[in-house]
């Protein structure tokens, strides 16, 4: 694995020991077996080495969860471990009654559409046509169902859930109402025809993705289709959910409830930042959303201000609670967003709650970054405590994802690997050595400070910051940051 080092002590201090503790949460506890029987109803996973990345310890198997597969895997181990990447993303995919295949169609079915995400990242990570070969007609088939069953034409957004909120904790009321005995979003009347930021903007990444996928397979016809479908959905997240008041997001707009199509005017942590990383938000947006979000005094939450069932008592499982997973994905966008000040806070603030509490927890208290897995409506209809569970795979992932697609700033495209780094002022130098792309390792040194690239030498000589698909063998890259 790739190993991080910084020559500032206080800087190593502050992140490596969460950087390492990471690793070994990925590779050494939920790199595990993939069992035929429940993993590879698609005939795909590849015997050996017949692993995959379960969503964590703490958890009865076998485990089948889209969302903790597709995001693990485009999180960090497509890049890290490209082959249990694809046994990850093919351990949640169904082969149909005609051969076809499609994401497995559960009760959740918002979650499938980031696995075209991630496929896509997979492919761009590794150059794998064969799996290309397999992935763009299980995410073309994936997407038409979707669009079939959850398009709302009238307002040109996806109805369902948000991304993150599969538990009725993460939504005000209504859609929330008392007297229903269940935690499950789905329960609640209406919750099916929410049209939701975070969902919307995975949906527009996927259009985007399928593009380069038909690009790749010389589908030219589709490809503009699914290009036209992309820049629709954009205006209209972006007509529908923008609030220029605020310079900001809202969460959703409602459903069939009684505040039918209101918007909800609550901060989502995840919708923030999937604005950004799926390019629906353009450069000014980027720069006001992340400038005006809110932070609780360990994290970016799931969803903000907290709603009136929760207090700081009883805070909402999916409410005020900082779910690292969430906050990496907020922390990256602000590297990607030139914000520096942001992603070191961001990236500082997790590794503080992982050394204070000796691993990746699920979740954390947001007031007091202790281990707390939150309050939500249970099986009792009234409040119920739950657990933060330990060893949380997507935690880890997360925070990989900052520190190799957000400090280094590793972004995979069909012309190679480009170097866009974001360093934080007094980190580096920092470099990543070993790092495994393709046919290449790769040693990645940066200092300076800032988001501008003012010089890259590339095996010693002056070069763009990009490593060709095509290379091979050891090579180095030193770059020079500054500010814009």
């Amino acid at each position: 694995m790739p190993r991080l080092v910084c020559a500032n002590p206080a800087t190593q201090q502050a992140i490596g020991p969460a950087y390492e503790s990471a690793l070994t949460d990925l590779i050494g506890i939920n790199t595990t077996y993939a069992d035929p029987a429940t993993y590879d109803k698609a005939g795909l996973v590849a015997y050996p080495p017949g692993s995959f990345v379960r969503a964590g310890g703490g958890y009865p198997t076998p485990q089948r969860w889209t969302r903790d597969a597709a995001v693990n895997a485009w999180n960090a181990t497509s890049l890290l471990c490209p082959l249990v990447g694809a046994n990850t993303l093919w351990a949640v995919v169904d082969r149909q009654s005609d051969g076809s295949l499609i994401v497995q169609q559960d009760n959740q079915w918002w979650d499938q559409i980031i696995w075209v995400v991630s496929a896509w990242n997979h492919y761009l990570v590794t150059g794998d046509t064969a799996f290309l070969a397999d992935a763009y007609p299980c995410s073309a088939t994936t997407m038409a169902a979707r669009r079939a069953q959850n398009f709302d034409a009238a307002t040109g957004l996806f109805q369902g859930p948000s991304f993150m909120n599969d538990g009725i904790a993460g939504y005000p009321g209504p859609p929330w109402e008392p007297g229903i005995d269940s935690s499950f979003v789905l329960d609640y009347p209406n919750t099916s025809t929410l049209k939701c930021l975070s969902t919307n903007c995975l949906y527009h990444a996927a259009h985007l993705a399928l593009a380069g996928m038909a690009h790749t397979m010389r589908d030219n016809g589709s490809e503009a289709g699914y290009r036209a479908a992309a820049s629709a959905l954009r205006t209209a997240i972006n007509t529908q959910l923008w609030r220029a008041d605020a310079g900001s997001y809202g969460y959703f707009r409602h459903g069939g409830d009684t505040l039918a199509g209101q918007l909800d005017t609550s901060q989502e942590g995840a919708g923030l930042a999937f604005a950004v990383l799926c390019g629906v938000a353009d450069a000014q947006q980027t720069q006001s959303l992340l400038a005006g979000a809110h932070w609780e005094p360990h994290g970016i939450v799931n969803s903000w201000p907290g709603f009136p069932l929760f207090s700081a008592q009883q805070p909402g499982r999916h409410n005020v609670s900082v779910w690292p997973m969430v906050h990496s994905m907020f922390g990256h966008a602000a590297a990607a967003g030139g914000r520096p000040d942001l992603f070191a806070r961001a990236v500082t603030e997790l590794a503080q709650l992982v050394a204070a509490s000796g691993g990746f927890y699920e979740l954390y208290n947001s007031q007091t970054g202790t281990v707390d897995g939150g309050w939500q409506t249970g099986g009792s209809g009234a409040l119920e405590h739950f657990t933060s569970q330990p060893d949380q795979a997507w935690s880890a992932t997360g925070y990989l994802r900052m520190i190799c697609s957000g400090l280094f700033g590793l972004t995979p495209t069909e012309a190679g690997l480009t170097v866009a780094p974001c360093l934080p002022a007094e980190w580096g130098p920092v470099s990543l050595s070993g790092l495994p792309y393709r046919g290449a390792t790769l040693d990645i040194t940066l200092a300076g400070v800032g988001t501008r690239v003012a010089a890259c030498l590339v095996d010693g000589r002056p070069g763009p910051p990009r490593i060709p698909p095509t290379a091979t063998g050891a090579h180095t890259l030193h770059l020079t940051m500054a500010a814009h």
